[in-house]
């Protein structure tokens, strides 16, 4: 500091006495002030740092349904607009290659729950009634004693919801376990057994929850699994009104209209966490179980009635986009299993980038969560998923180690209408995917890494990696389970 004899000298001869003893003694006072309020906010910094040692950080997973990666206008689409959707996007980083374990719902739904390929648990379609799920060789519900994502977060002292679409059993299944079974705190949902929360509660319910969670001071997971876009297309006025003069058709404003409804509700559930300040603590994914639902060509505009979420609009208007994959719902082509996946974690996941080389599935989220919540994995439990923690830090490398797989029990030759849902199985292992028909009598062969699009079938110029592929589906294949326990069968099945 300045001897304050040096500092008098500065002024003019002229300047009164008193007014150079009034302005030093000012400066010493505003100096001791200023490191005063430093020392005071170095203080708050050490207290912050300290306060957030251990701290377990939040984790919100949006699901969608049916919602096609081409379906976002972040990812191009013309005339769908997601604006808050697109926000998450802006202030986190898109995955483009990530995979659900499904091209239908309910086994998509169990690889997120499980961590584990869905045909372990002989599901590999959608749960219906049950005759329907009986000649399809499935179980009625998932099993509840099977290690679960939430029940595994409840262990680390998560505070753990539910809300939206279940379908890991079936309304028309009363004597179907409810999702408190599977370790959650709370629920609120449709495609269950029980009452049938109405589809667009969700995000209110959401936002209940997580208020009261952060009153109680608990970490929360919570699951905000959305209805849109499957079918009936539940519409509101108010949305079909925000498109009244785009020149749509009927068909095309009823979709946007439903993916607009939709993308307001994650807005609300996203400046709810801003109001309570819990936005930098919070992990968010926004994602979808499979690909979008597509109508034929002359598929009728008509309302269609289902038993848990009520009556619609049916597949007529059933409009989403895959952004140039092959395929749709139901298939193993990247149309069908490729969807978007957005994630925000301020200050530990990039802002505003896109990664297009980390190749992460669905069944990576239990373990992945897990590690991020600082719990460790039961030493009996098998997991088909790896923690992907360095991949959402953006630390990955292309491609992957562990072979995935998928089995679906594809009833669609290949014809004109359907030419991508004829495989029923499907083996990806680093660069390569195999799909196969049920017998595996035909293949197709497509190097994944530099084709994600599936234009050019290889097995004639690769032969290796055919029988290297065919090896392990075949392997994996003989390790699955003949046919479901007995005890996950709903009693009507004795009638």
């Amino acid at each position: 500091m300045t001897n304050p004899k040096d500092f008098t000298k500065s002024f003019p001869k002229s300047f009164p006495l008193q007014c150079v003893r009034y302005v030093c003694l000012t400066t010493v006072v505003i100096l001791f002030v200023l490191a005063g309020a430093a020392e005071s906010r170095c203080a708050a910094a050490e207290d912050t740092v300290t306060s957030s040692v251990g701290k377990k950080p939040n984790i919100l997973f949006i699901f969608a349904d049916d919602w096609g990666w081409g379906d976002l206008s972040c990812h191009g689409h013309p005339y769908v607009r997601t604006p808050n959707i697109d926000r998450l996007a802006r202030e986190g980083t898109d995955f483009e290659r990530f995979t659900v374990a499904s091209g239908v719902c309910s086994p998509s739904r169990t690889a997120v729950m499980t961590g584990q390929f869905p045909a372990r648990h002989n599901i590999d379609g959608h749960f219906a009634w049950v005759p329907s799920n009986a000649k399809r060789n499935m179980p009625d519900w998932l099993d509840p004693s099977a290690v679960t994502l939430p029940r595994l977060l409840q262990s680390g002292g998560y505070k753990t919801a539910h809300f939206g679409k279940w379908h890991l059993s079936n309304d028309m299944i009363p004597d179907s376990p409810t999702p408190a079974e599977y370790g959650y705190d709370r629920y609120g949902a449709f495609n269950c057994s029980g009452e049938q929360m109405p589809v667009h509660e969700d995000a209110n319910e959401t936002i209940k929850f997580i208020e009261a969670a952060h009153s109680e001071g608990d970490p929360f997971f919570v699951n905000l699994w959305v209805h849109e876009p499957h079918t009936p297309f539940h519409v509101i006025p108010k949305y079909r009104w925000r498109f009244r003069d785009s020149g749509l058709s009927e068909a095309d404003e009823i979709y946007a209209a439903v993916l607009s409804h939709a993308d307001d509700r994650i807005g609300e559930v996203l400046d709810a966490l801003d109001r309570l300040h819990l936005t930098n603590e919070t992990l968010v994914i926004f994602s979808s179980d499979n690909g979008p639902a597509r109508g034929s060509a002359n598929a009728k505009l008509e309302l269609s009635y289902d038993t848990a979420t009520g009556a619609g609009f049916g597949i007529g208007a059933a409009k989403g986009i895959t952004a140039g994959r092959k395929g749709y719902k139901a298939s193993l082509f990247e149309g069908g299993i490729n969807v978007p996946f957005i994630v925000r974690w301020p200050g530990k996941v990039a802002a505003g980038e896109t990664n297009d080389s980390a190749m992460i599935s669905a069944v990576d989220l239990l373990p992945t969560f897990c590690e991020i919540a600082g719990v460790k994995l039961p030493s009996a439990y098998q997991p088909d998923g790896v923690s992907q923690v360095s991949a959402l830090q953006g630390q990955s490398s292309t491609g992957r180690t562990k072979p995935l797989f998928w089995k679906y029990g594809a009833r669609w030759p290949a014809q004109k209408s359907r030419p991508h849902h004829w495989a029923s199985y499907c083996v990806v292992n680093e660069r390569w995917k195999l799909l196969a028909n049920q017998d595996s009598s035909y293949v197709e062969l497509y190097d994944i890494v530099s084709d994600p699009y599936e234009l050019t079938d290889l097995k004639e110029t690769q032969p290796d990696a055919v029988s290297k592929l065919s090896e392990q589906l075949a392997d994996w294949k003989a390790s699955l389970p003949e046919s479901p326990d007995s005890k996950l069968f709903s009693s009507l099945r004795d009638n």
